[in-house]
């Protein structure tokens, strides 16, 4: 199985607002709590250590962009 990055839901908003809601009322520790358990939850679901690894470099990667992004803005 490959990473799929494209949205496989039908109203993509409506996943990311399922997401930001169970968030809502958290401290910033339970938050990251809720965060480590559904991570966990999603890979068990996904069930392939390739596709997992694949995963994490990707949101790594994408991490590191958005970091470099933010200290050119900075410096302009």
């Amino acid at each position: 199985m490959a990473l799929s990055t494209s949205s496989n839901f039908a109203k993509p908003d409506d996943a990311f607002r399922a997401v930001v809601e169970a968030h809502r009322g958290l401290s910033d520790e339970r938050s990251a709590d809720l965060d480590a358990a559904l991570v966990l939850i999603l890979a068990n679901h996904i069930g392939d250590i390739a596709v997992l690894h694949e995963a994490i470099a990707l949101a790594r990667r994408r991490m590191l962009d958005a970091d470099q992004q933010q200290q050119q803005q900075q410096q302009q």
